[in-house]
């Protein structure tokens, strides 16, 4: 089991899901201006000052001096760690690094041992191949340097300038590093520019892919991560969260869906999601929860008993405890079993059908909360729009959420965004705690967490049919 130590940067600890494994060594790409070396001190700094990892940072260009100053700025007092034996600044040339490092007793050796080094900070990796041109010699040095910082346990940073220059130097340092992260300064809105930070590979580390944004202030380095949003404390405060029976999702919503929460699926006729809700239904049901689904006209009540048997549910059984209903918008045949649960209401107006929701059901389902029942709810809002229109389905679908999340009740609502258009899409997703969109691209399906109560969303990834319950992964 690999061990990780802090970055000394929140937002890089979180993308990487702990920091870097202790005796890593990363590669620190940019160009001139993005921040390379302030990340580097930073580095130092924090695991001397919070961490009890002593550091030296190696410069072959900056004196001591002039890098004390700079780092004032930043309220790192660099003089002051050196003073307590937890920070050394050292101005060498790479030849004489390099010499030092392969002798068993040489400078290198005096400094790790006097501070008890942890970490180390060499910049930058660009003048080691200075005036070198066989690409054999710059490699055999690159491998010198890794496996002498491997051999002491060294978690390490080399900085590299990026140049025009010096581009085929990455290519293969890359391969040797354990870690390679990008620092870029790209034009943005055309006005501001854009500061991002990118890991292309850390070893031993399960990362959060993508740029990431990140800032220098008057603390240094601070980065926030992609997708990274505001958390509902209205929704997450004091409420626990179900599982949706599908493990990798619970990941993705911190544990599930919490009591009272509206989500919402967007999807489309090419995408199988029926795995998905019947699971996050399956486990409603299992724990104990009535329901109520609003049937579509794709699905019919036997294609939903046999896909719920899949999960363990007996829908008879549900029904003759009156644990659920079905709204039926379409004149079908109702199986033998679950006359009971079948309500129609295909032959109701809009006003109507209402009515009959408050007078009807509202009674049933307060009466089964006041016996310490919970309930959840299954919409098609598809169905609502093709049977009823987009006015009537945007206004009950809003009371529909209030009232449920004033009762404590969970729903689970799909629809097509797309087929809804942006006005109507918009205002489901602002009227939802979370959404979720699974889409077929070519011959993969991907599955996305696009809002979470918990403010956390998530990259695009790929739904893999497996052959068990959930009988779906997500990759």
């Amino acid at each position: 089991m690999n061990n990780y130590t802090s970055t000394g940067i929140e937002g890089l600890d979180t993308i990487l899901n702990g920091g870097f494994p202790v005796g890593s060594t990363v590669l620190l790409d940019g160009a001139p201006g993005t921040g390379k070396t302030i990340l580097g001190m930073q580095f130092l700094y924090e695991g001397a000052n919070l961490h009890n990892e002593n550091g030296i940072y190696i410069t072959f260009e900056e004196f001591p001096d002039q890098i004390y100053k700079d780092m004032k700025s930043f309220g790192w007092d660099l003089k002051a760690l050196e003073k307590e034996s937890k920070l050394r600044v050292v101005c060498m040339s790479p030849e004489i690094l390099v010499e030092q490092m392969k002798h068993p007793n040489g400078l290198f050796d005096q400094l790790v041992k006097e501070i008890n080094c942890k970490r180390v900070v060499i910049d930058s990796l660009n003048l080691f191949h200075f005036g070198i041109n066989d690409q054999v010699e710059k490699r055999k040095i690159i491998y010198t340097l890794r496996n002498i910082l491997r051999k002491y346990n060294l978690t390490t940073l080399l900085i590299h300038e990026q140049t025009s220059l010096h581009k085929e130097e990455i290519p293969f340092v890359s391969y040797v590093v354990d870690g390679v992260i990008r620092l870029s300064l790209q034009a943005h809105i055309e006005i501001y520019r854009k500061r991002t930070l990118e890991v292309l590979k850390m070893r031993g580390c399960r990362i959060i892919e993508g740029e990431h944004i990140y800032r220098l202030n008057e603390s240094g380095v601070y980065l926030i991560p992609a997708l990274s949003m505001l958390e509902d404390i209205m929704i997450t405060e004091d409420q626990k969260a179900l599982t949706t029976g599908i493990p990798s999702l619970d990941r993705l919503v911190c544990g599930g869906i919490p009591k009272g929460s509206t989500f919402i699926l967007d999807t489309n006729s090419k995408a199988n999601y029926k795995y998905l809700t019947a699971s996050i239904g399956a486990s409603r049901i299992n724990a104990g929860e009535n329901c109520i689904f609003l049937m579509s006209s794709l699905t019919t009540i036997s294609e939903v008993e046999d896909l719920y048997k899949l999960y363990g549910i007996d829908m008879k059984e549900l029904v003759r405890l009156k644990k659920i209903y079905f709204f039926e918008h379409y004149n079908r045949p109702v199986p033998e079993g679950y006359e009971s649960a079948v309500i129609h209401v295909n032959h109701l107006n809009d006003d109507e059908f209402k009515g009959f929701i408050k007078e009807k059901m509202a009674p049933i389902i307060i009466e089964s909360l006041e016996r310490g029942e919970n309930w959840f709810v299954y919409y098609d809002l598809n169905t609502l729009v093709s049977q009823r229109g987009k006015e009537f389905m945007n206004s009950f679908f809003a009371e529909e959420v209030a009232h449920t999340s004033a009762a404590g009740i969970s729903m689970l609502a799909l629809c097509n965004f797309k087929e809804m258009g942006i006005e109507t899409a918009s205002f489901l997703e602002r009227t939802s705690n979370g959404v979720f969109q699974t889409w077929v691209d070519g011959n993969y399906q991907y599955f996305q967490v696009n809002k979470s109560p918990y403010g956390n969303m998530s990259h695009p990834l790929i739904v893999e049919n497996i052959h068990s319950k959930p009988y779906i992964r997500l990759v």
